[in-house]
């Protein structure tokens, strides 16, 4: 299946200073990945191309790096994912726009679970990190509660990983 994800927000800070923000990723003075709710993002070294890692059971490597531009990422795990997700920085008129898209193929089980698992999940932090891009920048979040499923999810997937942690 075909999968297309986009999520954007119009800052009214500077593209520099929302291109930071993407220069952060994964390090100590990561500001926009919402860290303090989701399994952090973290890589085998700084921000470059070839560097690896993931946030929870998402594994992908750094393809493409501009920095205070854009960053792109190719997935590796789940099995079954096959594509890429991107933050960039776009200069507005009045400030600038973030955007992260996805655009994989999946095949197999995983399209089931992008579906009803990742995607869900993956639109609820994605909305999280806009909404600290926003805070991070002067601006105020949109405070988007989870859904009912996005709840569920999470609990479900936090008494399995207690079940792993206690085997």
């Amino acid at each position: 299946m075909l999968v297309v994800n986009h999520h954007e927000r119009d800052l009214a800070a500077a593209a520099p200073v929302v291109g930071a923000l993407i220069n952060g990723l994964a390090s100590a003075n990561d500001r926009l990945w919402p860290h303090d709710r989701w399994p952090p993002m973290r890589l085998d070294r700084p921000l470059q191309p070839g560097a690896t890692g993931g946030h929870g059971p998402i594994r992908y490597r750094v393809e493409s790096y501009r920095p205070g531009e854009a960053v792109t990422f190719r997935f590796l795990r789940p099995t079954g994912f096959d594509g890429t997700h991107t933050f960039a920085v776009q200069a507005l008129p009045t400030g600038s726009r973030l955007s992260h898209s996805i655009c994989m193929t999946t095949s197999g089980k995983a399209t089931w679970a992008w579906r009803w698992v990742y995607e869900p999940l993956h639109d609820a932090l994605l909305e999280d990190a806009l909404d600290r891009a926003a805070q991070q920048t002067g601006g105020v979040g949109r405070g988007v509660a989870w859904s009912r499923w996005v709840r569920l999810l999470r609990w479900v997937l936090a008494r399995a990983r207690k079940r792993r942690r206690a085997a």
